[in-house]
């Protein structure tokens, strides 16, 4: 397997992602409405949103490599999986922070620890704790066994939190999808405008496009990570052979 088609093109990847993020702001600070309870930190939602998308995809993108993994065992998976847990945590700690900014004035405190929020924080451990696993383990054949396995059972966490708020009674809205009846509670934090169908349009588009930016940044990162990690191979390889090399002189 070989990744040369995440590689070959970085810096084609990285402007289209910087291009993207550059529009992304400008429809956020300059053509979103402004909501009427919230004001202007409302825009927090976008990057929110955003984010929060993008961490449950790196996630199912570790699931799969996991899988596959443990199916056909190749490096290559592996790698993949490594850099997208670690670009999944940082989409992740930004979706903590910016919801809880977002939470002060929709909530009137900072955190509280309902369903959602208390399921996320196990999510965001759990996949921390994923680099304490891999850190634990010297040989690299076992490093990548265990930690293909621990992808697949750390995923039942990002099922939960997305389930929360459908079964359980929770402070967080639900954006998009249904929920039982049983689950409703409150609607703090929805978005309320003018009213008019053109605050609502201007609204979803700049959700989209927001939500196809922060993957693109996404795409661009992997590519990134996964041609780092080649060069510490490589590096690796090369301190391997020297040291060979006096050793034998």
């Amino acid at each position: 397997m070989t990744l040369s088609f995440l590689t070959k093109n970085t810096r084609w990847l990285n402007l289209i992602a910087a291009v993207a993020m550059g529009l992304t702001l400008f429809l956020i600070f300059y053509f979103a409405p402004t909501e009427r309870t919230m004001g202007q930190v409302q825009r927090l939602f976008y990057f929110h949103v955003g984010s929060a998308w993008v961490s449950a995809i790196t996630f199912f993108v570790a699931l799969i490599c996991g899988l596959l993994y443990l199916w056909k065992p190749h490096p290559s998976w592996d790698k993949i999986a490594l850099a997208s847990v670690e670009i999944g945590v940082v989409f992740m700690t930004m979706t903590i922070v910016s919801g809880s900014v977002w939470g002060k004035p929709a909530w009137n405190t900072w955190w509280v620890w309902s369903p959602r929020l208390t399921s996320i924080t196990i999510m965001w451990l759990v996949y921390v704790a994923y680099f304490m696993l891999r850190g634990a383990l010297d040989d690299p054949e076992k490093k990548r066994r265990f930690s293909s396995v621990y992808l697949v059972a750390a995923f039942v966490t990002v099922i939960i939190t997305f389930g929360s708020i459908r079964v359980l009674r929770d402070i967080h809205p639900v954006m998009f999808g249904g929920m039982l009846e049983s689950a409703q509670g409150t609607e703090q934090g929805l978005q309320d405008f003018s009213g008019s169908g053109l605050d609502s349009r201007n609204m979803g588009i700049t959700l989209t496009i927001s939500t196809i930016s922060f993957s693109l940044l996404y795409i661009a990162w992997l590519a990134n990570r996964i041609r780092l990690q080649n060069m510490l191979d490589e590096a690796a390889r090369i301190k391997t052979r020297v040291v060979s090399f006096l050793q034998e002189a």
